[in-house]
């Protein structure tokens, strides 16, 4: 387990390098933050204009994609400074974002993923989310691992992991228990997962949670 900090509303949560990324929400308080995963030493940190609410963020080589809620804008960052660059603007609501090596995979808060050209962002395609032939909405935070996608389902402690090339869910997580029931006052909901390089493990963490858990996701 590692230190959370507590004011933070998570949105995004990416390890690259051994620097956790973190995107967080809010208007007035969204940010971007850069920690040595290491020491817990915060590098860098930029804040958003009052009127953006950040969401969803990812790597992209040297560069970072960070979404916004309603405002419609993508904003482009420096990965070393985290200056902004540019802003890019989409249709619909922002929630989600991950890499996959070739494309970027975003959510809207409903059953779809849009697949996006990562140096122009456009949208080059998509797929509707099935989980036993039912649509599954609410997708927010996003992990890229390999050729799947990994989901936090909003207001719920499952994380599902998505083929992208069918939108079949194609394993359920139950993360509910991370927090002791003294813990869970204060905190929103479960948002935040980062696949940690060359194992097969996870960082975990929610909204305004006091902590970020390393976990192995194993059948029942």
């Amino acid at each position: 387990m590692l230190p959370h900090d507590r004011s933070s509303f998570t949105q995004g949560l990416e390890l690259a390098a051994g620097t956790l990324y973190e995107g967080t929400g809010m208007r007035g308080s969204s940010l971007l933050r850069a920690t040595d995963l290491a020491t817990g030493e915060v590098r860098r940190e930029a804040r958003l204009p009052a009127e953006l609410f950040g969401e969803g963020i990812t790597v992209t080589g040297d560069r970072i994609w960070q979404l916004t809620w309603q405002e419609g804008v993508a904003l482009e960052r420096d990965r070393e400074t985290l200056d902004e660059l540019r802003r890019v603007e989409y249709t619909g609501e922002g929630w989600g974002l991950c890499f996959d090596g070739s494309r970027l995979v975003m959510s809207d808060g409903s059953d779809r993923l849009t697949f996006r050209d990562p140096a122009t962002f456009a949208p080059v395609g998509g797929v509707d989310v099935r989980r036993g032939g039912s649509a599954v909405e609410k997708l927010n935070e996003l992990e890229c691992v390999g050729d799947q996608v990994w989901a936090n389902v909003w207001g719920s402690d499952e994380i599902l992991r998505i083929d992208p090339a069918t939108g079949q869910v194609t394993a359920v997580v139950d993360a509910s228990g991370l927090l002791s029931s003294w813990e869970r006052a204060g905190t929103d909901v479960l948002n935040g997962i980062a696949a940690i390089p060359g194992t097969d493990e996870f960082l975990l963490t929610g909204k305004y949670w006091p902590t970020i858990f390393r976990v192995r996701f194993v059948p029942a």
